[in-house]
């Protein structure tokens, strides 16, 4: 059986270093964007579903020989105003440039496949969120 570890250890105030895989992360619940020194931990939950889509869609259309530029994912998250604060629904916003624009639905089918059958994130977080995803084309 596959395991995750993590650990963390408490700097000074409210600041935090995760090491995961010989890495570090900062995390800061510093409320001020230009004096925090790293992220929020609710928004990591966004950077991990991030990471995990996009690592499927290149692998699949890698895998389909979609020529591809200019990839990004924009996830945004709506909190819910009571408390706890959790993410009601949240939005992943896949932009990319095609060689060929005849291949929009080796792209859309990418998506879809990570969405719904390989990115374990994803799954989580409809867990306890409205997930949507969209795809935008670049020129």
């Amino acid at each position: 059986m596959a395991t995750h570890e993590t650990e963390l250890k408490w700097i000074d105030d409210m600041k935090f270093d995760v090491y995961q895989n010989s890495k570090t992360i900062r995390i800061d619940a510093n409320p001020d964007e230009a004096t925090s020194t790293g992220v929020r931990p609710k928004a990591l939950i966004l950077s991990s579903l991030a990471g995990c889509t996009a690592i499927d869609v290149v692998e699949l259309l890698n895998k389909m020989r979609v020529q591809f530029s200019d990839f990004s994912i924009k996830v945004t998250g709506e909190l819910t105003e009571e408390h706890p604060r959790t993410y009601k629904t949240v939005t992943a916003t896949y932009a990319l440039k095609l060689q060929d624009p005849a291949e929009k639905d080796k792209v859309e089918k990418a998506v879809k496949l990570s969405q719904e059958k390989y990115c374990g994130v994803s799954a989580m977080v409809r867990q306890f969120a409205d997930l949507k995803y969209e795809i935008v084309y670049l020129q």
